[in-house]
């Protein structure tokens, strides 16, 4: 367990190690979850999550796609996004 000390300021440091784990950068957003002996600190996540009944039929196409072309978009743009994640551009 790592131990970390609350400055006069109210700021806690979060040790290196543990930032590059998970990933958090200068301006990440976190989450204090308030508990009776507990405060939890974890990342927000980048977008709320969606419910499909929120977002079926949205598209407005009338081209009809494969399963096997809608898995290789989402393979590119997994692989895009991931690429950009290496690069450290979020």
């Amino acid at each position: 367990m790592t131990r970390t000390r609350l400055s006069s300021k109210g700021q806690v440091v979060i040790p290196k190690e543990i930032r590059e784990r998970h990933g958090l950068r200068a301006g990440a957003e976190l989450e204090l979850v308030d508990r009776p002996n507990e405060i939890v600190l974890r990342k927000v996540a980048r977008f709320a999550p969606t419910r499909i009944e929120d977002v079926a039929g949205c598209l407005k196409t009338n081209k009809r796609r494969t399963l096997k072309e809608m898995d290789e978009g989402v393979m590119r743009e997994a692989t895009r996004v991931g690429d950009r994640i290496k690069r450290g551009l979020g």
